[in-house]
């Protein structure tokens, strides 16, 4: 009972309460998701970086897109991991709470698909609550889970590899969280239209 009264009496950052505003109306604007992640437990392992693009009217916008590498200092000095990749890349480098309110901030209302989507928002939630914020408000659809229904297989589970050769997409030979994000959306694009939605 004093948690609620708690959350009912918060003091939610500008950025989060912006974010809960925009849920007044439905948008018609798809936010295709890839993470990569240290790991696959939300309460211990991080996320690494993000790649997103948006779909509007079963078009890919090319201009409309996020990726973030997020500055892991204590993962990547735990692990040993060579700093390479960050000194060497030329996507923006955020530190964590930076990231997530920038990618808050991208995504607005819009609904997020992705591939095991779900593990993707917990890994966000986690942050968020770090950040005394709520959860993700934003509606999800997994294209794994598409693919499960077109074919009426519920019992296997599908790679994302899986999927990309099953509905002949081409396959990208480098493989970072925004090619990932990119042929999400050639995939969701084409389970789409053979489930026959809007």
């Amino acid at each position: 009972m004093l948690d609620w009264i708690k959350n009912i009496n918060k003091e939610y950052p500008e950025f989060w309460k912006l974010y809960l505003s925009k849920f007044e109306a439905k948008s018609n604007r798809y936010i295709v998701l890839s993470t990569e992640t240290s790991g696959l437990n939300p309460k211990k392992d991080v996320i690494l970086s993000f790649g997103a693009i948006a779909v509007i009217n079963d078009l890919i916008r090319i201009g409309d897109t996020f990726e973030v590498v997020i500055l892991q200092y204590k993962y990547l000095h735990d692990n040993g991991l060579p700093n390479d990749f960050l000194i060497e890349s030329k996507i923006t480098k955020l530190a964590e709470p930076q990231a997530i309110q920038s990618f808050i901030d991208f995504i607005g209302n819009a609904v997020l698909v992705g591939h095991r989507i779900h593990f993707d928002i917990e890994m966000i939630n986690a942050v968020l609550e770090k950040m005394e914020c709520g959860r993700l408000k934003n509606e999800a659809l997994d294209v794994e889970i598409m693919h499960q229904k077109l074919s009426d297989i519920t019992n296997k589970s599908f790679s994302l590899e899986d999927l990309i050769k099953q509905y002949k997409i081409p396959l990208n030979e480098k493989s970072s969280a925004s090619d990932d994000a990119y042929s999400i959306a050639l995939l969701f694009l084409k389970l789409k239209s053979k489930l026959g939605f809007k």
